[in-house]
C-alpha cells in the first residue's frame, strides 16, 4: 500500500468512527430523553394523590423501565382499572407512541363491570390534554379478547389481574396468553406483575386469596410460545407472608379487614409481586 492509499484508508476509517460515535451519541441522547419523559411523567403534578402515595409501593419508573418501554411504541394495557398506570402511560406515549387501555365492555352483562368503564370513560374525558389519544379497546374475558390488531404492539402490560382471569379457569388463562402473544409483534414484550404466592402454598383453582405461584405463570407464558426474559424483583416485599385472613385484601391499600390487625398489616405494606418480562420470539 502506498503513501497515498494509506492515507485514504485512515481517513476511510476517522469517518467510520465519526459516525459510529455519531450514532451512538444519538442514540444515547434519545434514550435519555426518553427516561426524562418518563420520570416526567411519574412526576406529573397532574397525577391524583392517592396514586402518588403509592408509588413507593408500586414503583413505576424501575417497573416501567425493566419491561424496556420507549415513547414512540404502541402499548396496550390489559385491564386499566381505576387508571393508576393509565396516568403516567397515556401522557408518555401521547406525542410519539400509541397507548391503548383495553377495558370491559360498555355493554358487559355485569353492571359492575360496565360501572367500571362509564368512570374509566369520564376520566378520559375529564382531561383531554393527557387523555385525548388514548384508544379505549374492549378486553373482557373469556369471551372478548379482540383489543388490538394481530401484530401490532410493542408491549402489552398488566398489572395485577391475573388472579382475576384465573377464575375463568386454566383453558381460558390459555386463551387470553394466546391473545397477548398474538397481539404482540415479534420481539415484543409482555410485562406482568403479580401477588406471589410461595411456592410451597397451595393455589387453589380460582387463586381465591389473590395470589399465584410465579411458576405457574412461567409455564403459561412459555405454553402459548413466550420466553421468559428476566425477573425483577423491583415489586419484591420479603415482609408478606401471604396467609392473611381476606387474602391479599387485608394488606394496604384494601385493608378489607378493617381495624383488626391493621398496624400488622400496614407494617407489612402491599403485597410482594412477581414482575416477569416475556419476549415473543422473533427480530
Amino acid at each position: 500500500m502506498n503513501k497515498t492509499d494509506k492515507r485514504a484508508f485512515g481517513a476511510s476509517k476517522a469517518f467510520a468512527a465519526a459516525v459510529i460515535s455519531g450514532v451512538a451519541c444519538a442514540m444515547l441522547v434519545g434514550a435519555a430523553s426518553a427516561d426524562d419523559a418518563l420520570k416526567a411523567a411519574i412526576a406529573s403534578d397532574k397525577r391524583t394523590q392517592a396514586f402518588v402515595q403509592r408509588d413507593a409501593a408500586r414503583h413505576p419508573y424501575e417497573t416501567l423501565t425493566f419491561f424496556g418501554i420507549q415513547p414512540t411504541m404502541t402499548v396496550v394495557e390489559l385491564s386499566p382499572g381505576g387508571g393508576w398506570y393509565t396516568e403516567i402511560l397515556a401522557p408518555y406515549l401521547r406525542d410519539s407512541g400509541h397507548y391503548i387501555a383495553a377495558a370491559y365492555s360498555e355493554e358487559s352483562p355485569e353492571e359492575y363491570r360496565r360501572g367500571y368503564t362509564a368512570k374509566f370513560k369520564q376520566k378520559l374525558a375529564a382531561d383531554p390534554a393527557r387523555f385525548d389519544k388514548v384508544e379505549l379497546a374492549v378486553f373482557e374475558p373469556p369471551n372478548n379478547l379482540s383489543y388490538a390488531q394481530p401484530g401490532s404492539a410493542d408491549l402489552v402490560l398488566t398489572f395485577r389481574n391475573l388472579h382475576n382471569w384465573l377464575s375463568y379457569g386454566d383453558d381460558n388463562m390459555k386463551r387470553v396468553f394466546q391473545s397477548v402473544y398474538d397481539t404482540l409483534k415479534p420481539g415484543g414484550v409482555f410485562g406482568v406483575v403479580e401477588h406471589r404466592l410461595p411456592e410451597d402454598r397451595l393455589q387453589d383453582a380460582t387463586a381465591s386469596s389473590g395470589y399465584m405461584h410465579e411458576s405457574y405463570v412461567i409455564e403459561l407464558a412459555q405454553s402459548v410460545g413466550f420466553e421468559l426474559a428476566e425477573k425483577s424483583e423491583v415489586n419484591a416485599n420479603p415482609k408478606d407472608t401471604a396467609d392473611h385472613p381476606s387474602g391479599v385484601w387485608a394488606l394496604p391499600p384494601t385493608l378489607r379487614n378493617r381495624d383488626k390487625d391493621r398496624e400488622r398489616y400496614e407494617a407489612i405494606g402491599e403485597s410482594d409481586r412477581m414482575t416477569l418480562k416475556f419476549v415473543k420470539p422473533g427480530n
